[in-house]
């Protein structure tokens, strides 16, 4: 079965965790529903009761793993619980979270969204001390770290000396028979937020989950900081004192949804305020403001707002294709575009749209729905995009693996907007997008190159594939 063809970006995953509620594993289905926009390919629980963990998971949607019978397995006042989009570590069942790992020093799951930029060198430091691994997932690092580097009792020490070995953009969870500890990346790369439930707590990718079950916003966990969670109440710890707030700015762009907060920033509020910067910097002469659903609508509105240009529905999402939809013949498979976006006709004929979208990422969705609309009797399509040029690919956690995917590496931004077959073509600036905020710095690697870590092997592959494919 094949994939709908489009060129959109995917996040890694979200992870969900509780501690200390009742029924604490069908809280976490209702949190992992909540963050399935962020993987949709495999999910899992795994819940604690009397030193016990029980696991559920497998490929698929949340309502497609979980069903009455196999929940009602899993039970206890603390579980974890995770939704994967595969990247680089690939997908089938041996790589479905949260894993769980047995030692004599005591059993624990692990839950983990982002991606490590050192997994190569820590898995041949790893192998060289004994240690065998039975996934592809760079989040089984965690694990082996914890149990090889450290053989005090405490295991906060061990998780310490483990997260400091690691690079690149991440949020865990780490669950033992009795704690619950949420750790963040020193960069600050991957949101995750805490929680008040009753007299427990919930913790999560984001916060439109928390809202889904009824815990209030506490605070974020911090860059460089381990939360721990148990009968004593919450505690922190930084393992690390080199601090940044480098959020990626894709989950305030794209990946999140528009009810989150990041980091005291809502989501719709930035998008809104960066489809009105969006106009400042690049009007357009047009009738009518559209934008592609759903992650764009929100800076739609704000360049209407701006403009003065009215903002219609031209663009309607079909929401009952499913992940797998089979596509038959070459045919149908290029109809795919019409399959999930449909352009209301009335709204666009003869009239100059303004289309407002999220990104550019390899171009070919872009082409599709400017053809789609002039297919409707658009007269003409001015594109605009609520962020920079996308020119690199991204290591922490995004499936742009190398630059020749990437048409904004390739190509200036009038050649790809002859490519789409646009009237015209602008990009928001690196400026404005910090602006929208309110932000000193986020992530924009993807954009300009300039990467937070160091990238180890990352880069010398890339090199290697840019040459192969010249």
């Amino acid at each position: 079965m094949n994939e709908l063809p489009f060129d959109s970006l995917h996040e890694e995953c979200g992870v969900f965790g509780v501690f200390g509620v009742d029924d604490a594993p069908g809280i976490v289905y209702y949190g992992l529903h909540a963050l399935q926009h962020r993987g949709q390919e495999a999910c899992g629980i795994v819940s604690a009761e009397e030193g016990r963990l029980a696991s559920v998971k497998g490929e698929g949607l949340v309502t497609e793993v979980f069903n009455g019978d196999n929940l009602s397995t899993l039970h206890g006042r603390m579980a974890i619980g995770h939704v994967r989009y595969s990247t680089a570590g690939g997908g089938g069942r041996e790589n479905v979270q949260p894993f769980v790992f047995r030692h004599h020093t005591g059993d624990f799951a692990l839950a983990h969204n982002g991606n490590l930029v050192n997994s190569r060198e820590l898995v041949r430091y790893l192998e060289d001390k004994g240690s065998l691994f039975h996934s592809t997932s760079d989040s089984e690092i965690l694990a082996h770290l914890i149990k090889k580097e450290h053989s005090s009792e405490h295991r906060i020490f061990a998780i310490i000396d483990a997260l400091n070995m690691l690079e690149g953009g991440f949020a865990f969870l780490i669950m033992t028979e009795n704690r619950l500890y949420a750790c963040r990346d020193k960069y600050g790369l991957r949101p995750l937020s805490i929680g008040r439930l009753n007299d427990g707590w919930v913790v999560s990718s984001e916060t439109c989950a928390l809202d889904i079950v009824g815990a209030e916003f506490v605070r974020d966990v911090n860059p460089g900081e381990i939360v721990t969670l148990d009968r004593n109440g919450i505690r922190s710890r930084d393992y690390s004192m080199y601090k940044r707030n480098c959020m990626c700015a894709m989950e305030y762009i794209y990946f999140a949804r528009p009810d989150s907060d990041i980091e005291c920033c809502n989501v719709h509020a930035f998008r809104k305020e960066s489809g009105r910067l969006l106009f400042e910097e690049a009007p357009a002469d047009a009738d009518v403001v559209i934008g592609v659903p759903d992650s764009s609508l929100s800076a739609a509105i704000g360049y209407s707002e701006a403009s003065g240009i009215p903002y219609e529905m031209g663009l309607v999402k079909n929401r009952y294709i499913g992940r797998t939809f089979i596509q038959p013949s070459q045919a149908m498979r290029e109809k795919g575009v019409k399959m999930k976006l449909s352009a209301v006709r009335s709204l666009v004929a003869g009239k100059r749209v303004a289309l407002i979208d999220d990104s550019i990422v390899r171009g070919t969705t872009s082409l599709r729905i400017v053809r789609l609309l002039k297919a409707a009797g658009a007269k003409e399509v001015h594109v605009r995009i609520a962020s920079p040029k996308m020119t690199h690919p991204c290591f922490y956690g995004v499936d742009t693996s190398t630059c020749d995917q990437l048409i904004g590496h390739r190509c200036s931004v009038e050649e790809i907007c002859r490519q789409i077959e646009a009237d015209s073509l602008a990009f928001l600036s690196e400026g404005a997008l910090l602006r929208a905020g309110n932000r000193k710095e986020m992530c924009m690697a993807c954009f300009t190159g300039r990467y937070p870590t160091a990238l180890y092997e990352h880069a010398a592959e890339i090199g290697r594939k840019e040459d192969k494919n010249r």
